[in-house]
């Protein structure tokens, strides 16, 4: 999943599909290149589980995927706890320290 939203367009893409389906020509506009290369990003994004999509005669349209992201963000908060724990702990011996006198 991580190399999936490592690129910039793609992430771009997913930004664009919080508002709502969108087909590949629609996705394709805001980026200079080809649409094989725009179907290429959206394939990296749904073997990643981030989008799905679904072809109606020749149109294919993407959608996220729902709690997509839940994984990666998962990953991201347990990374997160062991420094903020430790945060935690410089700021409560920070607050019962006392300060040492310079003035002598």
């Amino acid at each position: 999943m991580f190399h999936a939203l490592g690129d910039a367009s793609r992430r771009g893409m997913v930004e664009r599909l919080r508002r709502g389906p969108a087909s590949v020509s629609e996705l394709a506009r805001p980026f200079a290149m080809s649409l094989p290369a725009v179907v290429q990003h959206l394939a990296v994004l749904e073997r990643a589980g981030v989008v799905a999509s679904h072809k109606v005669g020749r149109v294919r349209t993407y959608q996220l995927v729902p709690d997509g992201l839940v994984p990666a963000n998962h990953w991201i908060v347990q990374q997160r706890l062991p420094q903020e724990k430790q945060l935690d702990r410089l700021g409560d011996h920070l607050a019962t320290s006392t300060p040492t006198d310079k003035e002598h």
